[in-house]
């Protein structure tokens, strides 16, 4: 990653969860850059997804700086990004 190219978060999730959709809104809202995986659509996702976070519930939330967050609430995860530098 050249110092050019922004830092880019990682989410594991699922259209029909709602929690994933709350924090997908989120990301959204602060624009901030992230590639949004789809544990339906890749089989291999979801465990991935296990793999990194150790657990097997989503949305699993993995910043540039490697901190992972499983089924976080807004206020934690925005938190998590202004401390990671992404917002």
């Amino acid at each position: 990653m050249s110092d050019t190219t922004p830092a880019t978060v990682t989410m594991y999730g699922a259209d029909w969860c709602r929690d994933c959709r709350r924090s997908k809104a989120l990301l959204d809202r602060l624009d901030v850059a992230y590639e949004y995986v789809d544990v339906e659509a890749d089989l291999t996702a979801a465990a991935r997804a296990e793999a990194v976070s150790g657990r097997k519930n989503i949305p699993v939330v993995v910043l540039p700086d490697g901190a992972v967050f499983v089924e976080p609430s807004d206020v934690d995860l925005q938190a998590a990004l202004q401390t990671a530098g992404v917002l």
